[in-house]
């Protein structure tokens, strides 16, 4: 497995974890592609994306370990970036423009104006025939992927920063400032709040009702979705936690947290026993600003796919036609009215043609 970071100077950071007794994070790899801050950073089974303020997405072929190509479809800072399966990327930017990208052919297959603002955060549902989005217009909304549409807006009173599905998609968290709002998806409605004492940076679903959350202080909280009860805290970092991440092992629950004093930790929890503190697995210092936190897991080719077959139906969210029987999950074609093709401000590489540069390696 590869841990990855990004920071504002530019570079992306790898990290070969070895697990074991003693588990151990070796540098494996530095890259330096974009000219300015990284932003976001998403990856599937082969590839890793970063965004940037520079507008562009750079592509990594994380088992060839080269340089795959760039996008360039965003005018203005890639904001946010999500996978869905091997199949599909979805890509948000501060022109308030969603694309969501064919990772087969790598070509844009649908941009759509999603926000009068910014476009601040994103989250595919389970299935892959819904996403959410939030802006700086002050709005929720929720995209119909199989049509390529927009099904429904929620006029929210402050700017959120951040949006997520829960594993099963059954609830999801929208975040402004300081307070998390826990919707249902039956009903489109707030179930429950979490109010915290200072600016959340960052949200990660455990389980389908723990919730990670990190903000501007060095601990870690998990939460109950249900009870909005506090079930553990314990102080992650001496500075700021910036972004957190999770993935599980062999049955258990891997947690990464990176912080604004430039380190990255892995931690073991034990969700069963979720009072039982967390035990510190490896840390690294990337001596740099972090920005963005993600892993990279080499997978069995056997392992299977997201389903595109999901359970979400029209009567779950308003306005949203039935799928048609011939489309399932993120692959419908927009009508006009509801998007609009921008045009690619330069055009995106060839990716047979473009010559792939190895990526720096640590000495």
């Amino acid at each position: 497995m590869e841990v990855l970071g990004g920071c504002y100077e530019q570079v992306l950071f790898g990290f070969a974890v070895r697990p074991g007794e003693k588990w151990e994070a070796v540098p494996d790899f530095t890259h330096h592609a974009h000219s300015a801050s990284l932003s976001a950073l998403a990856t599937n089974d082969r590839y890793v994306v970063t965004g940037s303020r520079d507008e562009t997405i750079q592509i990594y072929d994380m088992k060839k370990k080269v340089e795959h190509g760039a996008l360039m479809q965003h005018n203005g800072t890639v904001t946010c970036l999500e996978f869905y399966g091997n199949a599909h990327l979805l890509s948000g930017g501060e022109d308030g423009f969603m694309c969501i990208w064919n990772t087969k052919r790598w070509e844009c297959l649908k941009s759509i104006k999603a926000h009068k603002g910014h476009v601040t955060s994103l989250s595919i549902h389970p299935s892959g025939k819904l996403a959410l989005s939030v802006g700086t217009d002050k709005t929720l909304r929720t995209w119909n992927l199989v049509e390529g549409r927009s099904a429904f807006i929620k006029n929210l009173k402050q700017n959120a920063h951040l949006v997520k599905w829960s594993p099963n998609g059954e609830i999801y968290v929208v975040v402004i400032a300081n307070k998390v709002d826990i919707y249902k998806l039956a009903t489109a409605s707030i179930s429950g709040t979490i109010l915290m004492e200072k600016r959340i940076s960052s949200v990660k679903f455990l389980t389908d009702r723990i919730l990670a959350i990190v903000g501007d202080d060095e601990f870690v909280r998990l939460y109950d979705c249900e009870s909005q009860n506090c079930l553990y805290e314990f102080k992650a970092h001496e500075n700021r936690v910036k972004e957190i991440n999770s993935f599980e092992r062999e049955g258990a629950c891997v947690l990464m947290t990176a912080s604004s004093d430039g380190y990255i930790k892995m931690w073991s929890l034990d969700l069963d026993q979720i009072k039982n503190a967390p035990s510190l697995l490896c840390e690294v210092n990337t001596k740099a600003r972090l920005t963005c936190l993600a892993v990279w897991l080499k997978r069995d080719p056997e392992t299977k796919q997201p389903s595109n077959e999901g359970t979400t139906t029209s009567s779950q969210v308003h306005e949203v036609k039935p799928p048609l029987s011939k489309r399932k999950g993120i692959c419908g074609q927009p009508s006009e009215e509801e998007s609009q093709e921008v045009p690619v401000k330069r055009k995106v590489p060839d990716m047979k043609k473009k010559k792939k540069k190895k990526l720096q390696r640590l000495k």
